[in-house]
């Protein structure tokens, strides 16, 4: 399976999903925290990636996503951005909203 069809997998079965470097609950770089603690704090089940394990996801993810920075996340299947979109997203309130469509 390529890279673009194993990432396509991921955000299609998850209706919230990180690609990050690192875990969640072991992040990798500053950026990747910010994000994991926005993501858990929406209190929904979301899925997540560390994009530091596999190479080929790891630019995969930029190629698909046509965004050249990690992390990414995805709501329902779309891109939301990274953690300052995210962070900006939280503080307004319409995170929260596009959680809630779809």
């Amino acid at each position: 399976m390529s890279a673009h069809d194993r990432i396509k997998k991921m955000v299609e079965e998850n209706k919230v999903f990180l690609f990050m470097k690192g875990t969640p609950d072991f992040p990798q770089c500053g950026f990747s925290m910010r994000a994991a603690a926005i993501v858990k704090a929406l209190d929904v089940p979301y899925g997540s990636f560390d994009v530091l394990s596999d190479p080929e996801i790891r630019q995969g993810i930029k190629d698909y996503g046509n965004w050249p920075t990690i992390p990414q996340v995805y709501v329902n299947g779309q891109l939301v951005g990274g953690s300052d979109i995210l962070m900006e997203l939280w503080e307004s309130g319409e995170l929260e909203k596009l959680v809630s469509e779809g």
